[in-house]
């Protein structure tokens, strides 16, 4: 299998369940590959504050997942559009993303598609909105200007190709973003709402999150 990852703290509890899952013998990740949905620029893979470190923390280092097999975008690449065809060709080599699991943030963003008047398609680099910044403070001791201003991030069209995508929001603060996702119109305002176009989605929210759903979308 070929799976799309997402960082931050919605995911953390799923990821310690895989590797208690796999401690007991019930999973294997042997053959598994991986490819995480974007990563800080500036950062390198071993800055704790990074992304790849924290997915190190979180699941790699905590289940068989071979070296190898483990994908993800190098912030400090010296050119961030060969680093992204790099990372497209990549994933299109692997046979393209069988499973996709993605976050979402308050204003509707997935991966690091920010809401704006367009919506990049590809792999690409990215300036993150100042909210973005502040949801991941807490990798930099809570201190926003020591977050990263630009990320690089898998882009709509490369999030869309996914053959079936699972999207976890939870918290009360996630509410109105999964009613635009769910209920309302599809805007790159709202790029989460894009999924709506996708065949096979998945959207797993706790009953904060749901809070502002309609009883029919419930």
């Amino acid at each position: 299998m070929v799976l799309g990852l997402p960082t931050g703290r919605t995911p953390v509890p799923l990821y310690a369940e895989l590797a208690r899952l796999y401690a007991a013998g019930d999973v294997d990740f042997s053959q598994a590959s991986t490819f995480n949905l974007d990563e800080f620029v500036g950062l390198s893979a071993d800055d704790p504050r990074s992304y790849r470190a924290f997915m190190e923390r979180q699941l790699f280092g905590r289940v068989n997942l071979h070296p190898r097999r483990i994908h993800f975008l190098n912030g400090l690449a010296p050119d961030t559009a060969v680093e992204c065809t790099r990372y497209e060709r990549q994933i299109a080599r692997a046979g393209g993303l069988d499973l996709l699991i993605l976050g979402l943030g308050v204003n509707g963003h997935i991966g690091f598609n920010e809401p704006g008047a367009t919506l990049v398609a590809h792999t690409h680099k990215t300036v993150l909105t100042r909210g973005t910044r502040r949801a991941n403070a807490g990798l930099f001791g809570g201190r926003l200007r020591d977050v990263p201003g630009h990320a690089v991030s898998m882009g709509m069209a490369t999030i869309l190709r996914a053959r079936r995508i699972v999207l976890l929001a939870t918290g009360r603060n996630k509410a109105t973003a999964v009613r635009r996702l769910v209920e309302e119109r599809i805007t790159t305002r709202v790029p989460a709402s894009f999924l709506q176009l996708h065949p096979s989605v998945e959207v797993w929210v706790d009953q904060n999150a749901a809070a502002k759903l309609s009883d029919a979308a419930k």
